[in-house]
């Protein structure tokens, strides 16, 4: 209680009111209590906040809340004995243990190691009509493995720093008159309406001489990988005019990056008939499929890392990963039933695994 003194010199006393009882947040949630309950409805009777409950009793306002949703009576009142009895059977019914048989879990895990996230794993399942599991539910079973010391985790992604992009840069890059840009590729090509216009790149591993050519087919998605000794012109053509020979009527037009390796791009179109145009210089965005698709392939050669050893099996193989990976943007169809308008590998390898 405090004196003070009024504009007519009055003394008056005014009193504060106790400091409300500090959470101790430092202690693990604990379920709302019976007792507390009562306390709830008799304080909801002296039309008391949400806010001025939880202080009152030591509890935030979203368990006062969330408490007040989920336990009324579906008469909208509120009654701490049936809340109680709410609450003791929602709890009983989350603790009835997993709901999913071993054999369930096998088919996760086979998914989990082909490199496939939590999200496309739940929504392939739910597609191909085998069973229905949340991708809340994997990422939890995932954190579980890796408390005991599993390795599950590591079939995940992981978002790699942001590159700066680099607005007006100058080019150092040597340049070749008489090439086709971007700007000069008919619109339609951007709708994604047909197949047969692709997006090319090259990734180089850390001797700058050994690296990878990749190919991305911009509606499907589909990815061919070469591998090549060294990053010249000579060699990034043959690989790009192999990969055309080797997937006939499947190719119309190249979008290439501006690096010197493709300026042998007219070898290209005289062999092949295949028009090749050129992304704007410091605008890898214009080649947004190609970029994301080296990204993906990070994940099996990480930056840093020497290509020398790597064969073109080897490349076979991540592009084969990669092609039959569900992606969200085709309803979770696989780039390759996309490209060759037939069930995928992964169809086949479920079926067999579910009949197993």
């Amino acid at each position: 209680m405090q004196r003070c003194c009024s504009k007519k010199g009055e003394l008056r006393y005014y009193e504060y009111p106790a400091p409300a009882k500090k959470r101790n947040t430092s202690l693990k949630y604990q379920q709302l209590s019976q007792e507390e309950r009562y306390i709830i409805i008799a304080l909801l009777k002296t039309h008391l906040s949400m806010a001025e409950i939880g202080r009152q009793i030591g509890r935030s306002t979203s368990t006062i809340s969330r408490e007040l949703s989920r336990n009324r009576r579906p008469t909208g009142y509120y009654a701490a004995l049936v809340a109680h009895e709410y609450a003791m059977a929602r709890r009983k019914r989350s603790r009835r243990g997993s709901q999913f048989t071993a054999e369930q879990w096998q088919i996760i895990l086979f998914l989990l190691r082909l490199d496939f996230s939590p999200e496309q794993i739940s929504n392939t399942l739910k597609r191909f009509a085998l069973f229905s599991i949340s991708y809340e539910t994997i990422y939890q079973y995932l954190l579980y493995d890796k408390k005991k010391g599993g390795t599950l985790y590591k079939h995940l992604r992981f978002v790699p720093k942001r590159r700066r992009k680099r607005y007006n840069s100058h080019d150092s890059r040597g340049r070749l008159d008489g090439k086709r840009y971007i700007s000069d590729r008919p619109a339609y090509i951007n709708n994604r309406s047909e197949i047969g216009h692709w997006e090319g790149d090259t990734v180089i591993g850390c001797d700058r001489r050994h690296c990878i050519v990749t190919l991305v087919e911009r509606k499907t998605g589909f990815v061919i990988i070469k591998k090549i000794t060294a990053r010249t012109a000579e060699q990034v053509t043959a690989a790009c005019i192999q990969a055309i020979k080797e997937h006939r009527r499947k190719f119309k037009t190249i979008t290439f990056d501006n690096g010197t390796e493709f300026h042998s791009y007219k070898e290209i179109e005289a062999k092949t008939s295949v028009k090749c145009y050129f992304a704007a210089p410091y605008h890898s965005w214009e080649r947004g499929t190609n970029e994301s698709t080296n990204g993906l392939i990070r994940q099996y050669i990480p930056k840093r890392s020497c290509m020398k050893e790597i064969t073109q099996d080897d490349c076979d193989r991540i592009a084969y990963r990669l092609n039959i990976r569900p992606r969200k943007r085709h309803c979770y169809k696989t780039p390759e039933e996309l490209y060759y308008g037939k069930d995928s590998a992964l169809h086949l390898l479920l079926e067999a695994r579910h009949n197993n």
